[in-house]
């Protein structure tokens, strides 16, 4: 994966903000949309493609498009640098393989150790008991 192939396939759209700030949310659009067409992507491998379409499956459109909104701040220029952020802390993380899990076995003292230790509870638990008068 590219960062810098991956920014230029990256669409902006400016949008007016809601919220508080008077007049200023009137009349300025500072709200960014950002926009990312996975399917036609040539920054990333067929791997890869098929790995965040199954990992970004809820956040992903029809068209498997990735859109991201940012409007934490009055300024869009600040708004645009967020939003590029979060999209690439979103397509690094779910490039992330987990680790396959190696299946393991107790070893046969740890399991003389546990079968011990159930007995001694047993002991101690038929001590316990009233004695039978037969």
């Amino acid at each position: 994966m590219n960062t810098e192939t991956l920014l230029k396939e990256i669409t902006f759209k400016a949008i007016r903000s809601s919220g508080a700030g008077g007049q200023h949310v009137n009349k300025v659009s500072s709200k960014i949309e950002l926009t990312f067409d996975l399917e036609n992507s040539a920054a990333l491998s067929i791997q890869e493609k098929s790995l965040l379409k199954t990992k970004l499956q809820s956040r992903l459109s029809k068209e498997n498009v990735l859109i991201t909104f940012c409007d934490e701040t009055r300024s869009q220029h600040r708004n645009k640098d967020i939003a590029i952020a979060r999209f690439l802390t979103i397509i690094k993380t779910n490039l992330i393989l987990p680790k396959q899990r190696k299946k393991t076995k107790p070893t046969k003292a740890a399991i003389k150790k546990r079968i011990e230790a159930k007995k001694k509870v047993g002991v101690k638990k038929a001590l316990r008991k009233k004695p039978r008068l037969d």
